[in-house]
C-alpha cells in the first residue's frame, strides 16, 4: 500500500510540475506589441488613386473567422466542440470563397478581421497573403496588415489543442495608402489577459485631392472581458482618436467587429432571439459615441434586416443567437448613402459581411 501511495504521489507531483511549467510558459511568453507601430504598406498593381470629395465609395467590412467558421462549425469558446478548422483544404476553400465574394462585391475599400497566418487552428495557411494575391482582386492598389494578437500554445481542448494563434487585421484599398500605424488597445491585466490577448486597431491614411486625409480604421474589439470596463476603455480610446482626426480637418471611416450589439433597441427586436445570457452581446455604449461627433452606422438594410453574426455554439440552425455586431463609424464630413448586411448564410464565417456606401464632403 505504501508503495502504491508513493507512486501516486510521485505521479501527482509530476503532473503538478508539468502544469506549473506550462503556466510559467504561457505567462512568461506573453507580450504586447508596441503602441504606434508603423505598418508596411504593400503596393498593388492598380496605380496611385487619390480619394476625391463628392465621389461615392463602397466599403466592405468582414470578420472572416480565420477561415474556419463554416455553417456546420461550432467553436469551443462559444459552446461548440471544435477548436480548429475542419481541415487545411477547407480553410483554403473558404478563403477562396471569401475572396470571390469580395471580388463580386467590388468594393473600393475592404476591411477584414480575424485573418490568420501561421496559426495551428487554421493549419498555418497565410490567409492575408492568399487574399492579397487572389487573382480577381488584382485591382487593389495597396494593402496593410496589422497583427492583432499572437498567443502562446493553448493545450486545450486536450483531444485537439487550439494551439498557437497569430491573427490580424487586413485592409485593402483601391485608393492609395500613404502610411499606416497600429494602435494598441487597453486589455485585461489579470489572468484573463490570456483570453483577451493583444488587441489593436489600425489606421491607414489615404490622401484626398483637396489636401485632407481619409483616416481608415480597422478594428476588432474584445469579446471576453471580465466586467465590460475594458470594452468601454477600448471604445473611448478609439473614439478619442477619431474625434481628434476630425477636428484636424480629416475624414474618418472606421469599420469592424465591435463584439457588441449595434442595433438601436437591441437585435432581439429584429431577430427574436434574446441576448440576455451573453455578456459579449450586450448593447454598445451608445452614450460614449453620442459624446463625440462620430456617428455609428449599424447596417440594417432596406428590407428585412439580416444579422451580421451568429453564436457558434454549434452548426447554424433556427433559433440560434444572431445579432449585428459589425458596422461602421464615420465623421460628420462623411455622408453615408447606404448600408446593409450581405446574407451569405454564414457559409464561410460566423459573420456576414457588411457594406456601406459613402461620400467625402467638401469642406
Amino acid at each position: 500500500m505504501k508503495k502504491v501511495l508513493k507512486i501516486a504521489a510521485i505521479a501527482l507531483l509530476a503532473v503538478l510540475a508539468v502544469v506549473l511549467l506550462y503556466v510559467g510558459y504561457v505567462f512568461g511568453t506573453y507580450s504586447r506589441i508596441e503602441d504606434n507601430q508603423q505598418l508596411t504598406v504593400t503596393q498593388g498593381s492598380g496605380g496611385v488613386q487619390t480619394a476625391e470629395a463628392d465621389t461615392e465609395y463602397k466599403v466592405l467590412c468582414w470578420n472572416i473567422g480565420f477561415g474556419a467558421y463554416e455553417d456546420d462549425f461550432g467553436f469551443f469558446m462559444d459552446g461548440g466542440t471544435e477548436s480548429r478548422a475542419w481541415s487545411k483544404e477547407r480553410v483554403t476553400a473558404n478563403i477562396e470563397e471569401i475572396g470571390r465574394t469580395i471580388a463580386d462585391e467590388n468594393p473600393d475599400i475592404s476591411i477584414l478581421q480575424e485573418v490568420d497566418f501561421d496559426s495551428d487552428r487554421s493549419y498555418h495557411v497565410d490567409e492575408a497573403l492568399a487574399l492579397r494575391t487572389f487573382e480577381d482582386l488584382d485591382a487593389w492598389t495597396d494593402s496593410v496588415f496589422a497583427v492583432n494578437y499572437h498567443s502562446a500554445y493553448l493545450f486545450y481542448p486536450i483531444t485537439q489543442p487550439h494551439g498557437a494563434s497569430k491573427s490580424g487585421l487586413l485592409t485593402m484599398s483601391k485608393l492609395d495608402i500613404r502610411s499606416a500605424v497600429r494602435r494598441s488597445l487597453p486589455v485585461e491585466t489579470g489572468v484573463t489577459k490570456i483570453l483577451d490577448l493583444d488587441r489593436c486597431y489600425s489606421v491607414s491614411r489615404i490622401p484626398v485631392a483637396n489636401g485632407k486625409e481619409l483616416c481608415l480604421y480597422n478594428l476588432h474589439l474584445s469579446a471576453y472581458t471580465s466586467d465590460g470596463k475594458i470594452a468601454d476603455e477600448q471604445l473611448e480610446l478609439l473614439l478619442s482618436d477619431m474625434q481628434a482626426e476630425f477636428e484636424a480637418g480629416n475624414y474618418v471611416i472606421g469599420g469592424g467587429d465591435f463584439n457588441k450589439d449595434l442595433l438601436s433597441g437591441g437585435s432581439e427586436a429584429y431577430f427574436g432571439v434574446s441576448t440576455a445570457d451573453y455578456n459579449w452581446a450586450q448593447p454598445v455604449r451608445f452614450d460614449l459615441i453620442d459624446e463625440t461627433d462620430i456617428r455609428l452606422i449599424a447596417p440594417e438594410g432596406k428590407n428585412a434586416p439580416v444579422p451580421s453574426v451568429r453564436n457558434a455554439d454549434g452548426a447554424y440552425h433556427e433559433g440560434q443567437l444572431v445579432l449585428t455586431v459589425d458596422g461602421f463609424l464615420v465623421s460628420p464630413n462623411v455622408e453615408v448613402t447606404g448600408s446593409e448586411v450581405l446574407d451569405t448564410g454564414f457559409a464561410y464565417s460566423d459573420h456576414n459581411p457588411v457594406v456601406m456606401t459613402a461620400k467625402l464632403l467638401e469642406p
